[in-house]
């Protein structure tokens, strides 16, 4: 199997949230983090799935225009490979997809839970959870985006990237 590429995206928006996104079948599988990723230890981080993206969007830090959607700063604050455990559309076709990241940010064991949805709800939400392993954090621990909010790429901050227009804009 070839390297699969996940991104995760500081996107500030109406509000600021962390947008995590796996390549599969050709595209990003996508879901907003409101409070972003944790390292902490089975940590619940609330994932709501959003439209997969195309495969070069995993590339992009700029500015998206206002009246766009999305519009608002965007910065690549994680960037590597996963893998899944087993069959990666199965385990999302089933509600729980465990895999491994290796990024510059968050790395090790994670999975991804579909939650039991609600009748009135339209889509299903989802959680991000980190793993027990070495790489992850006990509760208390210092929260990484505290500790390296900056871009991975262009080690800019969200306001800066928001403040300044260096042709990157873009529209989603």
């Amino acid at each position: 199997m070839t390297d699969l590429a996940f991104v995760v995206q500081k996107h500030a928006a109406r509000r600021l949230h962390y947008d995590f996104r796996l390549e599969l079948d050709g595209v990003l599988k996508s879901w907003a983090l409101a409070r972003g990723p944790s390292l902490v230890a089975g940590e619940r981080r609330l994932a709501v799935p959003v439209e997969d993206h195309r495969l070069d969007y995993a590339g992009f830090e700029g500015v998206i225009p206002a009246g766009s959607y999305g519009a608002g700063a965007v910065l690549i604050w994680d960037r590597g490979i996963w893998k899944p455990d087993g069959d990666a559309v199965a385990g999302l076709a089933a509600g729980s997809l465990r895999f491994h990241l290796h990024g510059e940010k968050l790395t090790g064991a994670w999975r991804l839970v579909r939650m039991k949805t609600k009748r009135e709800e339209q889509r299903a939400t989802w959680l991000l959870i980190k793993s027990r392993d070495a790489a992850a954090r006990p509760r208390g621990a210092s929260d990484i985006l505290v500790e390296q909010p900056l871009s991975v790429i262009s080690t800019r901050a969200i306001e800066e990237v928001s403040a300044v227009d260096d042709g990157l804009r873009s529209r989603e």
